[in-house]
């Protein structure tokens, strides 16, 4: 094995691939052999880092900098300074670096972001190279698996689980050890175990994170499950369009298959597993496990009555165990470590860590995990860096389109799924929309449910047509043509829809407009009572008017109106035809004095 004085870590996770971080591994290689250190330096491809919004991320051991929207351009600079001269590149440094260099810090410990998280699920993303299975192994790969496989029954492995605490990460929370036990205890010839890894909810990609730094977790974990129920086959249904995280997961597959960690006789102990990939066309629908089943089957993805449920009945009409990847991600790591220390994280409802996907109106974008527990407060302000451009936190959306709008007033709230559902909202899969003062929460609403009734497979009433319903009724009252009892007929339907929905994607459908309603009635009130949208978001609400003691005169504005709705002139402050306006705002955007004003 060949040794190397450095490392240079290159995140290869989607985001920072899409920013060119490709070319920077090439430039790196050609700099390296330029400068004589390609047997002395070696660049490692890895999966993501985290900090999404300062990629593309690098990492350069043993010194561990971090340096973080690294350009193809800044290559150079880095081997001549850093890796010949042994001089760190301040520059590229976490802008977040709280001990500002004086200790010479430049590790993950240094950075805020970094520093408060408690990673297991993550553990080897941006750490390792997720096609390289030798480096999986060196991180205590597949000893769990043995360690089942030789020392442990099915019995006890489903003991340990329940004992754990751990609950399904991609939706309702459900038991995992319970879960397994149900399968186990049906007597069948055959079995199933699956890997949910649909991520349909906007916003969130913590799943293909983990199937593009760290597949083997889950081939390991998924062996495992499989073991502790009495299966032999089992498949992980991922979207196409995830292409990085299709290529990585066949990648570890055959690799695992040709050391024998799944095939036949695995470890020499009689156990069989073999795993494949499913490739899912994306439909939000099939993230429901019934639907999901039923596209593995060839048929079109909807949801099935239940009872009876997959344990007993799933793929095939066979008991079938179905988790989605950040439950597996957890699996070697308690079976390593032991049910009392993960049970001992979290809360005593909620245990273990949960990852989040955090986007929208936050500094510091991307994946990060917490022990469950952690409130909004926290994860928003201490470690994502809270509201940029000095706007104040509004709202936060957990759980995509099937949770619920949590306001400012509630960011102390823990971050666990029982304090989630007391607030209208869920833990969902992890996605974590950060809004701000300038985001109408009617609309964003109306965005939400425009999603489902897209994604909607049709098949009960309730979904197909009563969601279509409340989003005709939405776009009523956000264009100013709302009536009262609008509102009251927006809850009759959500409720109604709620209770009476097919499948549990169709039950939660109404959460962003029942949280809504319930945290900023009065925003409603305002676009239907005072046709006013508060937040300057709703474009059919919306004036623009000219500040006259801020008018040069200049006429700019009316050149770039596409309509001809601006008239003036010379040393007149110029006008706006209501009548003619679109309300596309160009005249704001093109006026350099800021005299067009949005009412």
């Amino acid at each position: 094995m060949q040794l190397f004085r450095s490392h240079i870590l290159v995140c290869g996770g989607s985001s920072c691939t899409a920013s060119k971080s490709e070319q920077i591994i090439k430039e790196f290689d050609s700099h390296l052999k330029a400068n004589g250190l390609e047997n002395e330096v070696q660049v490692v491809k890895t999966g993501c880092f985290g900090l999404c919004a300062q990629g593309p991320n690098i990492v350069i051991y043993p010194e561990g900098a971090n340096y973080f929207r690294v350009k193809v351009e800044d290559v150079k600079e880095i081997v001549e300074e850093h890796l010949v001269k042994g001089k760190i590149v301040k520059r590229l440094l976490a802008t977040g670096d709280k001990n500002e260099n004086t200790n010479e810090d430049y590790s993950a410990n240094s950075i805020e972001f970094f520093a408060r998280q408690m990673r297991i699920a993550l553990r080897n993303c941006g750490v390792i190279n997720p096609e390289d299975i030798e480096e999986y192994i060196a991180y205590d790969g597949y000893q769990a698996l043995g360690k089942v496989l030789t020392t442990m029954t099915p019995a006890e492995v489903i003991e340990l689980v329940k004992k754990s605490g751990l609950r399904g990460r991609g939706g309702g929370g459900f038991p995992t050890g319970l879960k397994w036990s149900f399968a186990a205890g049906n007597e069948a010839p055959k079995k199933y175990v699956l890997c949910n890894a649909d991520e349909g909810d906007p916003g969130a990609f913590m799943d293909r994170s983990i199937l593009e730094g760290d597949p083997h977790s889950i081939i390991e974990a998924m062996a495992i499950a499989a073991y502790a129920i009495g299966s032999d086959e089992g498949a992980v249904y991922v979207r196409a369009e995830y292409p990085i995280a299709v290529k990585r997961l066949q990648i570890a597959i055959d690799q695992a298959k040709k050391l024998g960690l799944i095939g036949k006789d695995i470890f020499g102990t009689g156990f069989n597993f073999d795993l494949s990939i499913r490739l899912g066309a994306g439909a939000f629908v099939c993230g429901e496990e019934t639907a999901l089943m039923t596209s593995i089957e060839g048929h079109r993805g909807e949801p099935r009555p239940r009872p009876p449920f997959p344990a007993a009945k799933g793929l095939w009409q066979s008991p079938t165990v179905l988790n989605n990847v950040e439950t597996y991600a957890n699996v070697p790591q308690i079976i390593l470590n032991g049910a009392e220390w993960f049970s001992n994280i979290g809360t005593e409802r909620s245990k273990g860590t949960k990852v989040f996907a955090i986007s929208g109106k936050i500094k510091n974008t991307g994946l990060l995990e917490v022990p469950m527990g952690t409130t909004l407060r926290e994860v928003i302000f201490d470690i994502a860096g809270g509201i940029p451009n000095g706007k104040a936190f509004k709202a936060a959306q957990t759980g995509g389109p099937s949770g619920g709008c949590i306001p400012a007033s509630l960011i102390d709230t823990p971050i666990d799924y029982d304090s989630l559902v007391a607030l209208g909202s869920i833990m969902g899969s992890g996605g974590l929309i950060v809004m701000d003062e300038d985001n109408c929460m009617v609309d964003i609403a109306k965005f939400f449910l425009e999603f489902t009734v897209e994604e909607s497979c049709g098949k009960c009433p309730p979904c197909r047509i009563g969601t279509k319903r409340m989003l005709e009724i939405l776009e009523k009252i956000t264009s100013g043509k709302g009536e009262e009892g609008d509102i009251e007929k927006l809850e009759i339907l959500a409720n109604s829809i709620r209770m009476s929905s097919l499948c549990g994607l169709g039950q939660t459908a109404p959460n962003p407009v029942l949280s809504t309603l319930k945290y900023f009635r009065d925003e409603y009130e305002e676009h239907v009572f005072e046709k006013k949208c508060r937040a300057k978001v709703c474009k059919e609400m919306l004036k623009y008017i000219v500040i006259d003691d801020k008018c040069k005169f200049c006429g700019i504005c009316a050149k770039n109106c596409p309509t001809n709705a601006i008239s003036g002139e010379p040393k007149v402050p110029y006008l706006i035809d209501q009548d003619k306006c679109i309300k596309c705002g160009l005249c704001e955007t093109k006026c350099p004095f800021d005299a067009i004003e949005r009412k």
